[in-house]
C-alpha cells in the first residue's frame, strides 16, 4: 500500500457502505470507528477452523466495529459496539510479533474490513521486524474489490463468510440488500490473489478458506454458494460448511431466523458440499 494510509480515511470508501466521512476528523460512518482501529481483544484462539489452530492455536486479534448489520451477530457486543482499546498499526505490529513469540501459527484479524489501511500499515511494520507467519484476513464477505486489492501480497489467507444468496434476505438481516453481489466479486479477487488453500504439515500457509453458517431453513442458500464456488472460483476450494448458528442478539425479531437449524438442515449442506466435491475445513 502506498502513500498515506491515512487519507483514505479522510472520505472513506473503504467498504460497500461508501459513508464517504472523515474519519480523521472524528467522523464515523455504518462502521462506527473513526482513525484508530478499536481492538477489542487479542491472543491464541483454538475454536477457528482446525488449518489455522495446530499445536499452537490462531493469533487473533478483534477488532470492534464492523461494515455489516446482523440482526443475528454473535459478536453483537463488539461489533454493534464499539468497545476496546483505540490503537496504533505500531502497537498492533508490536501485538503481532508477540503472538508468533509464543508459538501462533498465523495472525488472524477478525472483522478487518473498516480498518484495513490499519491492519496494512501494522503488517508492514511487522514483517520489517522478522514476523514470519501467514496473515489472515477473517471478514463478513461483505469487501470492496479495490480495498481488498491494497492487500495483494500482505494478506496470505483470506477467510470470508458467505453469508447470504438472496438479495432480500439480506436486506432484511444485515440492510445489505447488494450483499450476494459484493460478496460473489470479493471471493473472486480474494482467489486471484492467494488461489486455493496450500497446507503444509496440517496447517494453511496461503490460500481461500470459506465459511458459510448454515442458517434456519437455509439449504437454498448454502446450495447457491456452494454452487458458485464450484463453479466460478475453484472446484478444490476449501469450505467450512458450518452449523453453530443459534438466535443471537435481536434475532427473535425474526420468526424463521428465531430457531437453531436441524441436524437434518445442516448435514444436508455439508452434504452438498461433498458432492460438489468442495473440500471440507474440519
Amino acid at each position: 500500500m502506498d502513500g498515506d494510509w491515512q487519507a483514505l480515511l479522510s472520505d472513506c470508501h473503504l467498504c460497500p457502505r461508501d459513508c464517504g466521512v472523515n474519519r480523521r476528523a472524528g467522523e464515523t460512518g455504518a462502521c462506527g470507528v473513526g482513525a484508530d482501529a478499536v481492538v477489542a481483544s487479542r491472543g491464541p484462539h483454538f475454536g477457528e477452523e482446525p488449518p489455522l489452530v495446530g499445536r499452537g492455536g490462531s493469533g487473533t486479534i478483534f477488532f470492534s466495529g464492523c461494515n455489516l448489520h446482523c440482526l443475528f451477530c454473535q459478536n453483537y457486543d463488539i461489533s454493534h459496539q464499539v468497545v476496546g482499546v483505540p490503537t496504533s498499526p505500531t502497537r498492533i505490529a508490536d501485538w503481532m510479533l508477540e503472538l508468533e513469540a509464543i508459538g501462533c501459527h498465523n495472525i488472524n484479524f477478525v472483522t478487518p474490513t473498516h480498518v484495513t489501511p490499519q491492519v496494512l500499515a501494522a503488517i508492514r511494520i511487522a514483517r520489517e521486524k522478522g514476523l514470519s507467519v501467514p496473515t489472515v484476513h477473517n471478514c463478513g464477505g461483505y469487501e470492496k474489490v479495490e480495498t481488498l486489492a491494497l492487500g495483494a501480497g500482505l494478506i496470505d489467507i483470506y477467510m470470508p463468510d458467505t453469508k447470504f444468496a438472496d438479495r432480500e434476505v439480506a436486506r432484511q438481516l444485515a440492510s445489505a440488500p447488494d450483499y450476494p453481489e459484493v460478496m460473489r466479486a470479493a471471493l473472486g479477487e480474494m482467489h486471484r490473489q492467494v488461489g486455493d488453500l496450500v497446507m503444509e504439515d496440517g496447517l494453511a500457509r496461503r490460500g481461500l478458506l470459506v465459511r458459510h453458517l448454515v442458517m434456519p431453513g437455509g439449504l437454498p442458500a448454502a446450495r447457491a454458494v456452494i454452487d458458485f464456488l464450484a463453479e466460478h472460483i475453484s472446484p478444490r476450494t476449501y469450505i467450512n460448511v458450518m452449523g453453530q448458528y443459534r438466535p443471537a442478539f435481536r434475532a427473535q425479531e425474526v420468526p424463521a431466523i428465531s430457531r437453531r437449524p436441524t441436524a437434518e438442515e445442516y448435514l444436508a449442506a455439508r452434504s452438498y458440499a461433498l458432492e460438489r466435491r468442495l473440500r471440507l475445513a474440519e
